[in-house]
């Protein structure tokens, strides 16, 4: 009913197969407990580790055996990081197939800043249609994608809406992966951020992420320049030859977190840890660095886990109503 030939669908598949990168969401502040900081574990380290390795999570903090993400990671891939002699080094690492290329990234729930691979790593990565702890059935490869693509299809046709961006009907997303995906990433100034929370193609990558050989490009949050973590950050992509691009980012002034959205204690939460009226990402990420040093001040706001979960309901509630900091 879209009129897509079968030729035409096929070429537009073999694009995405060239071309879309998997992004790799982070908060480059948030600390470790063998490092600082996120930044500064992969400056020195030079490789993306999984949350089991890092014990941090900007989704499901179940990243342990036994717990959550454990156990559905067992089910989504019958049991093989469970066998015998299977180490957590060998689990696998969570991102989110760029296809769009909007300028705050395909999952910006998960992170400020984030990665673009090379799109040779999405040749030995698995793929779901949402977040995979759903278990929809919309799963595969690079080999297997068809499944994906129906569904990508099917959201296009009765929604006209597809990852995070409406108007978007069949013949659209087919143009734009012909068209648009071998294009180099676009500058972000003047470019609009998509605010996506919850549409996505998420992938899980198999084997070792080197920033030297499998990171292309960086794209980072405004609010970190001039700071120590943004020096990190432009260390680390000259160190490993990334490409550093600043982008927009998102900022939201205290009066306007609403009540109604992540609960009616964002505007008091937004209120305790703002800076001249706003709030950002680095300015969050200050909260949870303080939160974690000094547990106690917090405790007026619950337990620990609590008051973390709030911070990153916040986070939430910028990526959704934030506006783009002015560009140089």
């Amino acid at each position: 009913m879209s009129n897509i030939h079968w030729d035409t669908y096929e070429n537009a598949l073999s694009k995405l197969r060239s071309n879309a990168r998997i992004a790799l969401h982070f908060h480059p502040d948030r600390p470790l407990a063998d490092t600082n900081c996120v930044a500064q574990g992969l400056l020195e380290q030079g490789t993306y580790k999984s949350q089991f390795e890092t014990h941090i999570s900007n989704g499901s903090p179940t990243a342990f055996l036994g717990g959550a993400r454990d156990l559905w990671e067992k089910h989504l891939f019958n049991g093989t990081y469970h066998i015998d002699g299977a180490t957590i080094h060998e689990r696998p690492k969570y991102g989110s197939l760029d296809v769009m290329s909007h300028v705050d990234g395909p999952s910006p729930r998960f992170g400020s800043c984030f990665f673009l691979l090379s799109p040779r790593v999405s040749w030995r990565s698995t793929f779901t249609y949402g977040d995979s702890y759903t278990d929809r059935p919309e799963k595969g490869t690079y080999e297997e994608f068809d499944m994906i693509m129906a569904a990508l299809l099917k959201d296009t046709f009765s929604r006209e809406f597809a990852l995070g961006e409406g108007g978007l009907i069949p013949s659209k997303f087919i143009h734009r992966l012909l068209y648009d995906l071998d294009k180099p990433y676009p500058n972000p100034i003047n470019l609009m951020p998509r605010h996506n929370l919850d549409h996505y193609i998420e992938a899980q990558i198999h084997g070792e992420i080197s920033l030297k050989d499998d990171v292309e490009i960086l794209v980072a949050d405004p609010s970190f320049k001039g700071t120590p973590i943004g020096s990190m950050l432009e260390l680390l992509c000259m160190n490993y030859s990334i490409k550093l691009i600043w982008n927009a980012g998102y900022y939201l002034k205290v009066e306007e977190v609403p009540t109604d959205f992540r609960g009616p204690t964002m505007p008091a939460l937004a209120r305790r840890i703002e800076q001249d009226g706003y709030i950002n990402a680095r300015i969050i990420g200050e909260a949870v660095n303080d939160l974690h040093r000094n547990p106690a001040n917090w405790s007026d706001r619950g337990s620990y886990a609590e008051v973390l979960q709030e911070l990153k309901l916040l986070w939430h509630v910028l990526v959704r109503f934030g506006k783009p900091h002015a560009t140089d």
